[in-house]
């Protein structure tokens, strides 16, 4: 510094003035090294932004929510959320390390957070789906960052685990791919809550599905497989669809290895929650204990979707009744209900199975009503269903 104060005149572009630069450079590094200056206090730095740009408080509401939380947030009584930060930001240019306190700090571009706003976040938050957070809709649109931060957190990156979904799409209508993924989160979750026995890629053959159906002859059947699906490895996780989803189960690859069948009970029926379950398990089988199923799902086209769910419904169909036996049912034309019972007695099965296949294969669902288990499942798995 003394050195500088005496050759502080000196004229750019000679050797004095090369000095006096090189000991000025000097000095800045040792400074920023030795006495680095901490980041301002986020609500000086906005006050300093509204003073440059001759805004008001009332001026902050679109990026801070409504007055009463301007006037906290510029109190110091409530802390910034992550929505309001972006707002911030993206608005007002305040850098994101100020905000967020963290030199180098940046605010990196959501994905989650892009498609979440197209989530239907009015059923989720009716269905207590947000953890911890009590507001209204409003608020929580206010919040939206932060919310579903907190919603996936679970998951982490892992929310585009391959999935195979079972839907049923009338009149044209069009699935509401922001609510599939919603719907698709929150089973993860629900599964991550659950600590199971490790899963072995393998596990799913015909013969455990067959055992997994004889399942269904005992009266507690649904509540039985999802015991016997745990002690292997699969996750069972009951969650209503969400509207327009055309839902009635999935399959999923989960992180470490882990599998989850995820069923809606959109018909609430012995017969379609035997059908269901296994067809999700054909998936396991056939599909998702697949070697190259990571690099073969970005591209798996509607035909090769297709393909899979009817190889899927083939599976689940020879596990619940042999095509062999049916046939031999089936020859002299319509089983009436008490052959269906003695033939489902014969088979170990529920006679829900053999009823809901007369239904299915005769377009007539208005036959062997008593016999398909109408308002069984979820009484049986009440508690795990939402």
């Amino acid at each position: 510094m003394a050195r500088i104060e005496q050759i502080f005149d000196a004229e750019p572009g000679t050797l004095l003035g090369d000095e006096l630069e090189l000991l000025l450079l000097l000095v800045e590094k040792y400074e920023d090294e030795a006495f680095p200056m901490d980041l301002p206090d986020p609500i000086t730095a906005i006050r300093f932004r509204m003073d440059q740009q001759g805004l008001r408080a009332v001026d902050l509401v679109p990026y801070l929510g409504n007055k009463s939380k301007v006037s906290e947030v510029l109190n110091g009584q409530r802390p910034l959320s992550l929505t309001m930060i972006r707002n911030l930001v993206t608005r007002l240019g305040i850098p994101a390390a100020v905000l967020l306190r963290e030199p180098g700090a940046k605010l990196d571009a959501s994905e989650l957070v892009e498609i979440g706003k197209q989530f239907p976040l009015d059923a989720m938050l009716k269905r207590g789906w947000f953890s911890g957070f009590s507001g209204s809709l409003q608020d929580l649109k206010g919040q939206i960052e932060d919310v579903l931060v907190k919603f996936a957190a679970p998951v982490g990156k892992n929310w585009h685990c391959p999935v195979l979904n079972r839907q049923r799409i009338r009149n044209r209508g069009t699935a509401d791919r922001a609510a599939l993924t919603a719907w698709r989160i929150r089973v993860v979750v629900e599964a991550l809550r659950e600590s199971i026995h490790p899963y072995r890629p393998g596990t799913v053959t015909a013969k455990f599905l067959a055992d997994v159906v004889h399942l269904s002859y005992l009266a507690e059947g649904p509540r039985l497989a999802r015991e016997y699906l745990a002690k292997n490895g699969i996750h069972l996780v009951v969650e209503q669809h969400l509207p327009k989803t055309f839902l009635d189960g999935a399959a999923m690859k989960l992180p470490d290895d882990f599998r989850l069948v995820a069923l809606t009970l959109r018909y609430d029926r012995l017969d379609n929650f035997w059908f269901t379950l296994t067809h999700e398990l054909a998936h396991v089988a056939l599909h998702l204990d697949r070697s190259d199923v990571d690099t073969i799902f970005d591209d798996l086209d509607a035909e090769s979707s297709e393909t899979w769910e009817r190889e899927a419904d083939a599976m689940a169909s020879e596990a619940l009744i042999p095509e062999r036996e049916w046939r031999d049912f089936t020859k002299h034309g319509d089983p009436p209900a008490a052959q269906v019972r003695v033939f489902a007695e014969r088979m170990r099965i529920d006679a829900a199975i053999p009823a809901g296949r007369l239904r299915f294969d005769k377009k007539n669902y208005r036959i062997l009503n008593d016999l398909v288990g109408r308002r069984q499942v979820r009484r049986l798995l009440e508690g795990e269903t939402r």
